[in-house]
């Protein structure tokens, strides 16, 4: 289940704000493990994870603020960031889904 809200919550803040993005999943992941009977240290598992990945905005300058700013004057085309953000975005996922795990008990 963690990789599931990980996955969605990355794709979701692609697109959105990271604050709506942790908004809106924050209360799909408690909702989530509310309903899979975990303890307490595993929903706040599920909460931690929306938290670090709804920041992790890298694949699209429209998720995030300064990568709108950056993306004119920079010069930069919106190929740009997929090239470099997909990958960015890959490795930040698999790091949070090993790493969560090991600090909090789901």
């Amino acid at each position: 289940m963690l990789a599931v809200i990980v996955l969605m919550t990355g794709l979701l803040t692609e697109l959105l704000s990271n604050n709506a993005c942790a908004a809106l999943m924050g209360v799909l992941a408690f909702a989530t493990a509310k309903k899979l009977g975990m303890e307490p240290e595993g929903t706040r598992a599920l909460l931690i994870a929306v938290a670090v990945t709804s920041s992790y905005g890298f694949a699209t300058p429209i998720g995030y603020q300064t990568n709108l700013m950056v993306l004119g004057p920079g010069g930069y085309r919106f190929a740009d960031y997929l090239r470099v953000g997909i990958p960015l975005d890959l490795i930040c996922w698999i790091m949070t889904i090993i790493v969560i795990p090991l600090v909090w008990t789901l």
